[in-house]
């Protein structure tokens, strides 16, 4: 089995390219904390390149940044490659199955920003706004959450059996 899941902040902007047949791939850096201090007692990350493909990639590009936090689902893959001085070279990276949008550096993870969650590749995409964006609703902590539920609740203390 090859599952991976990491939360952690993106190092650096995504960058977007295309493939050949004009496949979106974005590629970014994650930095993850580790859960123990080193003797010094400073907290330590590890760093993780993330490869995300499709509507999921140009989703990261539009909505993510340095900073950002995300959690990622996929899975490890190795690949090695021939670099210009004819070295062979290689590559460990995370492929990403889903990234979900848990916040920006500057936002509080209870901020209503546009940090829009990505979709996995399973077809098509709940988040594919076009040209526009959706409006962002709050809750109004002021309203009945039960106002729309149909058929009114009634208690009464008088029927309590103590």
């Amino acid at each position: 089995m090859n599952k991976v899941f990491l939360i952690g902040r993106l190092t650096r902007d995504p960058e977007l390219r295309y493939t050949g047949s004009n496949i979106p791939v974005a590629t970014f850096s994650l930095a993850v904390n580790r859960n123990f201090s080193n003797q010094n007692g400073e907290r330590e990350a590890d760093f993780f390149n993330i490869v995300v493909w499709r509507k999921q990639a140009e989703n990261c590009k539009n909505y993510l940044n340095q900073g950002s936090q995300v959690a990622i689902e996929g899975r490890l893959q190795s690949r090695s490659y021939d670099d210009k001085d004819g070295s062979k070279r290689y590559v460990t990276e995370v492929v990403a199955d889903n990234v979900e949008f848990l916040g920006s550096k500057n936002s509080s993870n209870n901020s209503n920003s546009n940090n829009v969650p990505a979709s996995n590749n399973a077809g098509p995409s709940p988040y594919d706004f076009g040209d526009s964006t959706p409006e962002v609703k709050g809750t109004d902590v002021d309203s009945n959450p039960f106002a729309d539920f149909g058929a009114s609740i009634e208690i009464s203390d008088d029927e309590l059996p103590f």
